[in-house]
């Protein structure tokens, strides 16, 4: 990474495990909660942490139902709207499982590389250099019996997301892209089988931290 003057810009690019949804009442959570906030305060000023995320963010599909949901359409953007991007952070998958769109593992891993493959290449910009990535899988689901979500995602959902990050490390290594296992240190809630509860979000930003920190030191 070149010396800067100015922090290392940190973009988190996800879904609503990376806006902060809050299980338990559908609210955001704070400042004081949600892990990329916590990233931030983990990294410290020499850096500087974007939080890029939108509910119901696939990675490539148009969603039918709720729409402008297509992560590499709005990937476009978002590079263009903070370059220079030093490090990019891809957390992406969860929606892709719901029964509407029936995609395995593998095809979801096949349409997160075209993101991927976007990153990877210059935009036509001054500032739009290629930034380092670290491609995050986002945890398994849980058992939805019983959630707010089990009409929308299938018994296939649930099998598929607990093969999602052995797809994703494939083709992280593939892109020429880091890669992190999330549901190494958090799991999904069972309130709703998604998303995260409050109190295990810190861990997850020490972990991206160190991650973080080697791909700024390479």
């Amino acid at each position: 990474m070149p010396a800067h003057k100015d922090p290392i810009s940190v973009v988190c690019f996800g879904d609503s495990l990376t806006w902060g949804f809050n299980p338990a009442d559908k609210s955001r959570y704070g400042h004081d909660v949600r892990w990329t906030r916590l990233l931030q305060r983990e990294l410290g000023a020499e850096f500087y942490v974007i939080e890029e995320g939108v509910n119901g963010r696939t990675t490539v599909f148009e969603d039918p139902v709720k729409g402008d949901k297509n992560g590499l359409a709005h990937l476009q953007t978002v590079r263009k709207a903070h370059m220079p991007i030093d490090i990019l952070i891809i957390m992406l998958g969860t929606n892709d499982l719901q029964a509407r769109f029936g995609m395995n593992a593998e095809t979801i891993a096949i349409a997160m590389g075209r993101l991927l493959d976007f990153a990877r290449r210059p935009t036509d910009d001054v500032e739009g250099r290629a930034p380092k990535v670290l491609l995050m899988s986002p945890p398994p689901l849980a058992p939805m019996a019983g959630t707010p979500f089990v009409a929308q995602f299938s018994d296939a959902s649930y099998r598929e997301s607990h093969r999602l990050a052995a797809c994703y490390r494939e083709k992280a290594s593939e892109y020429g892209a880091a890669f992190f296992d999330a549901g190494s240190v958090i799991s999904a809630s069972p309130i709703d089988a998604i998303h995260f509860d409050a109190e295990p979000q810190a861990g997850l930003a020490k972990a991206v931290a160190k991650e973080v920190r080697k791909l700024a030191e390479d």
